[in-house]
């Protein structure tokens, strides 16, 4: 019986449904129309029809029911308590699924905005009576049981107090949120950041192709498989080769070397004059050691008078030019210069045209560091060599004679213990040192001497106290006494570790020997006062100077002047090109400079009584300043 009742009832609302609708449809008068088909559920079909509404002629009271209307549904109230619905707000919340009213908001605000400008068309159209009909065709669903069909009838009724707006825009939000929700927005999102987190750099690498077995490999140097061009393999080379001098420029045989020049005729008239010229010079040369000190602004005005010009620029040697030395005539100027390539050049400047002036001779196979004239006899102009040679030019005689030779060493530096060169200390550059005794008949007496330096760079002797000298080695100076020199191993006097870097010379003063000049490769000249030789040398002054030369350059060597006890002389990187001279102070004295000196002039030397200054440079040329 219930279940009969419960059928009863659904059709009596289905009825009470139509009814309402027909009635509606007659009082309003106006024809309808469906957008789609209406489902139908449990065998009959339920449509719902809107009105044409226009805004502008829009009033609040047009879409209330008639009072017929509602009386004949009173008895549909009970059932609109049953669902708990009495606002329409709630009505439209529970037809919402929850993906809907998410997205309700948002798209209500949307609506609004909208309904705002189709009030404002309506408003300027005034005139037209017309107006668009929206239309919408509200579908069902169906249920199997028996309470759907009490929900979708409610549903109608509580619809019917709404505005055909209202009704679109609660379809089109139903719409937009089954669309969001169908996209699965926030599912995609997840798995991307999980994707993100999980992914990580991943490191090609590279397979190495594999080799053939039968593949030709890589042609290679039978030189550096050290196979002879037949196949045979070469005889291995030796464990520990032999030391030898350059092979493009062999070692010169020993004992004396004819003075030939080489880029003039040896029996011309014109070099017979020059080697008797000379001849007779060193028996009228002079010493002027005990010539008094000049003053200082006296030695800066013979100074500002010298000045070099195009008939004193020649070149003399070729290649670098490694050491410089100046004849001690009054009379002639003769400028002697030592070469990398092992030549000593001769330049007569008082000879015109100049070309004719110079002679250049091959006494050495390597490089010449080392050049004196001999203080005992200026015909004697004596040469040191790289390649372990020291040689002795006598133009009297023209040849070179041979002083000292070791071929197993290697010589860097030289200077006379006695004052009539007698003997000598020989420097090396593996840091051994040679005493050198000329008296001896028939050949010189050696003796082998190992000091405390690994490398010797320069020896000198000091000017009074003879039996003293010293060496600059890679970073200290040494101060020895010859009388003291044990073959083993010698320890110095006196040692200064001043410097930072590798030294390129140490020189004492050339009169009294009270001070001490140092080149070292971080950009600083020392003086030190070296007048006691029992105690500690103390540093008096460091001058900033660019001594980086590089390695197409000679490096500098600050050298005294012979005339002034307290001023030296030294090469300079500085533009214009020029050359240098300091005060033992400090301060710089006078500047050589002049538009024919365009190179650097690493090496210089200072005549002993005469105001002439002669630089040589990386080139082989000779500048000379004179007044």
């Amino acid at each position: 019986m219930s279940g009969s009742r419960v059928a009863a009832e659904k059709v009596g609302s289905r009825q009470r449904l139509q009814v309402k609708v027909n009635e509606y449809k007659e009082n309003q008068n106006v024809a309808y129309a469906s957008l789609r088909p209406v489902q139908t559920f449990l065998g009959k079909t339920a449509q719902v029809y809107l009105v044409p509404f226009s805004l502008s002629n829009y009033k609040p009271d047009q879409l209330k029911c008639p009072e017929s209307l509602l009386d004949k549904n009173s008895n549909n109230e009970v059932a609109c308590k049953k669902c708990k619905k009495a606002e329409v707000k709630e009505t439209c919340r529970g037809i919402l699924t929850p993906k809907m009213e998410a997205t309700s908001s948002k798209a209500e605000s949307t609506l609004q905005k909208s309904s705002s400008d189709v009030h404002t068309e309506s408003n300027k159209r005034q005139n037209k009576s017309t107006s668009d009909t929206v239309i919408l065709s509200a579908d069902t669903e169906s249920s199997q049981d028996g309470d759907s069909d009490e929900d979708t009838t409610s549903g109608l009724d509580d619809f019917s107090g709404l505005s055909p707006y209202e009704r679109k825009r609660l379809k089109n939000i139903s719409e937009n949120a089954n669309f969001f929700a169908s996209l699965h927005l926030s599912e995609s999102a997840a798995r991307l950041r999980e994707i993100v987190k999980k992914r990580q750099p991943t490191e090609s690498k590279r397979k190495k192709p594999k080799k053939k077995e039968n593949e030709t490999g890589c042609r290679r140097s039978m030189r550096l498989l050290k196979v002879d061009p037949s196949g045979v393999p070469l005889p291995a080379a030796p464990s520990q080769p032999i030391v030898v001098a350059d092979e493009s420029q062999p070692l010169l045989p020993p004992g004396p070397l004819e003075m030939t020049p080489e880029n003039q005729d040896d029996n011309s008239e014109p070099f017979k004059g020059f080697l008797q010229t000379w001849a007779e010079l060193s028996k009228t040369s002079s010493k002027n050691r005990g010539k008094e000190l000049s003053s200082i602004k006296s030695y800066k005005a013979n100074l500002n008078g010298m000045f070099i010009s195009e008939d004193t620029v020649c070149k003399v040697t070729r290649g670098s030019i490694f050491s410089v030395a100046l004849h001690p005539s009054e009379v002639r100027t003769l400028v002697a210069a030592g070469a990398k390539s092992g030549q000593v050049g001769l330049w007569d400047l008082t000879h015109q045209p100049k070309e004719d002036g110079i002679y250049i001779f091959q006494p050495h196979s390597q490089p010449v560091s080392c050049l004196y004239f001999s203080p005992a006899n200026p015909a004697h102009i004596l040469s040191l060599s790289y390649d372990g040679t020291v040689r002795c030019g006598d133009f009297s005689r023209a040849v070179f004679e041979e002083v000292y030779r070791n071929e197993e060493s290697s010589f860097s530096s030289f200077d006379f213990l006695a004052e009539d060169a007698s003997t000598l200390i020989v420097g090396h550059w593996d840091g051994s040192m040679s005493l050198v005794d000329r008296r001896t008949p028939g050949t010189s007496y050696e003796k082998l001497i190992n000091s405390s330096l690994s490398k010797i760079r320069t020896v000198h002797v000091h000017p009074v106290h003879r039996q003293y000298f010293i060496t600059a080695g890679l970073r200290d100076v040494h101060i020895y006494d010859a009388r003291c020199l044990n073959p083993s191993r010698s320890q110095p006097l006196i040692s200064l570790t001043e410097h930072t870097k590798s030294l390129a010379s140490a020189y004492f003063s050339p009169l009294t020997g009270n001070r001490l000049v140092t080149t070292c490769a971080d950009c600083k000249l020392r003086i030190f006062d070296s007048s006691c030789i029992s105690s500690q040398f103390p540093l008096l002054t460091t001058i900033r100077h660019n001594t980086i030369t590089g390695r197409w350059l000679t490096r500098f060597q600050a050298v005294w002047d012979p005339k002034q006890e307290d001023c030296f002389i030294v090469g300079s990187m500085a533009y214009p090109r020029r050359v240098e001279i300091f005060h033992e102070t400090g301060k710089q004295v006078h500047s050589f400079l002049g538009e024919c000196l365009a190179s650097v002039c690493s090496i210089n030397a200072m005549h002993p009584t005469r105001y002439i200054l002669a630089g040589g440079n990386s080139s082989g040329r000779m500048h000379v300043f004179m007044n």
